[in-house]
């Protein structure tokens, strides 16, 4: 028989059990801090009909897919999670109760090119809330929120989510007399933290075929800085000449009120008039979310406003907002970056009891005890010498082994040793389980550490 060497494909994460165990609690996190705003968990299928992909599609995105024949059907693999939610809402949306709250924390497919932290198969962790013809700008203020209690739940302090309001963006273009090449220009000022002001004021005067005196106008407006009641009152500046701007500011300044109220630090977000997203799909507030040690990692969750989520499969206006966390991505940098926290449990079981006689009845009924208490438990059950076990126990990575020999049977106890201090102590089971409890709530930190 030919031996086939063992590969994974390239843009494909595979990871040992330590990462991933630490990856799983990323998404537990995810998972309740979503739900503890109301948002109800959604899958949709990994595999769609093309044409349905594709509606909104083209260009670019034609290019990413993953795209198939199977028999008759033109099949694709999906390659982000709002497509599949507009399908989703437009094909149910009689069914629902709006505004529709949902999130999804789901594998996506992109055949570009891999890269260091660019991935071909990633997961996406989304939320969206959906209106029915409305959506109040209080859910615009929401959804940042949720964001800072997710980022601050992994352990990180040091980042901010920074926001607009394309409306803002595309009145101020409009006094320019700039409205027709609105898109073009925000697309070119999104570049910005990649190329720098130098290179987009460039840019803006070659491919977008605008004025040096226009350029101008656009880089000294969005380099407006300071404190977020700052960069508001300087835009005051400029309203009475516009009224979707006029309108822009006025969400922008409840979205930052909102955002106070909802317990979110100024520390952590910041008005931000160089953010745009390049997609037009946005319509009114948009975040990106930086950590502000690592700015060469870009945003590492953004999103935005959009006025009709369904317009390709539905005549019925469902605006909506919503973020995504690139999650992969994110955990890959973390990684490389030596943030994640090497002291957090990550072994599959917080105790590996080791029968160290025939009799195993007694290591049963003693394993059956300690997980009746909660804790994850593994029974070895290999004939295998005292020191061996012990190597099992190490290369696992327990954090308690409980040993269960004769001494201890015939005094009605086990020994517990801590793995990483080597302290052992003979207890009851039930005593055993309330020590190994203490011992994981104290070892039990953030999966972040920042530096």
């Amino acid at each position: 028989m030919n031996i086939v060497k063992p590969r994974t494909l390239s843009g494909f994460m595979e990871l040992l059990p330590g990462k991933q165990a630490q990856f799983e609690r990323m998404l537990e996190i995810l998972r309740k801090t979503y739900a503890s705003y109301g948002f109800a968990a959604l899958d949709t299928p990994v595999i769609e009909d093309a044409q349905i992909l594709l509606a909104k599609g083209g260009g670019e995105t034609e290019k990413q897919i993953y795209r198939f024949q199977k028999g008759d059907s033109d099949l694709a693999l999906r390659y982000d999670l709002t497509v599949p939610l507009a399908k989703y809402v437009a094909l149910h949306c009689n069914d629902l109760a709006f505004p529709f709250r949902r999130f999804q924390i789901s594998k996506v497919y992109r055949g570009e090119r891999a890269q260091r932290g660019r991935f071909r198969e990633f997961y996406q962790a989304d939320i969206d809330i959906i209106g029915d013809g409305k959506l109040d700008i209080l859910n615009e203020a929401e959804i940042p929120a949720v964001i800072y209690k997710v980022f601050t739940g992994f352990g990180l302090r040091r980042f901010q989510i920074r926001v607009n309001n394309r409306k803002i963006l595309s009145g101020f273009y409009d006094m320019l007399e700039l409205g027709e090449k609105s898109g073009d220009i925000m697309r070119t000022v999104d570049k910005l933290d990649k190329i720098g002001a130098e290179k987009v004021a460039a840019l803006l005067v070659e491919e977008c075929g605008i004025s040096q005196e226009q350029a101008e106008k656009i880089m000294a407006f969005i380099a407006i800085r300071g404190t977020n009641a700052q960069v508001l009152s300087a835009l005051e500046g400029y309203m009475g000449r516009s009224e979707l701007f006029d309108q822009g500011v006025q969400e922008l300044r409840a979205v930052t009120a909102n955002l106070s109220a909802f317990g979110v630090p100024e520390a952590n977000f910041a008005v931000d008039l160089t953010i745009a997203r390049g997609l037009d799909y946005y319509t009114g507030t948009v975040y990106e979310t930086m950590l502000l040690d690592h700015p060469e990692i870009g945003s590492v969750c953004s999103g935005g406003r959009y006025d009709n989520l369904a317009g390709f499969y539905i005549e019925k206006q469902l605006p909506g907002v919503g973020i995504s966390i690139g999650l992969t991505r994110l955990f890959y940098v973390l990684d490389e970056q030596g943030l994640l926290n090497p002291q957090l449990p990550s072994a599959p079981a917080d105790a590996l009891v080791l029968p160290m006689t025939q009799e195993t009845a007694l290591a049963i009924r003693l394993a059956e005890t300690l997980r009746s208490s909660g804790l994850r438990v593994q029974l070895y059950g290999e004939q295998k010498k005292f020191k061996q076990k012990m190597a099992y126990a190490d290369k696992l990575g327990v954090p308690f082994a409980v040993l269960l020999g004769e001494d201890e049977i015939a005094e009605g106890k086990c020994s517990v040793r801590n793995m990483r201090t080597g302290e052992q102590v003979k207890l009851t089971a039930q005593e055993a389980a309330e020590y190994i409890r203490s011992a994981l709530a104290a070892s039990n930190g953030p999966i972040i550490l920042e530096k």
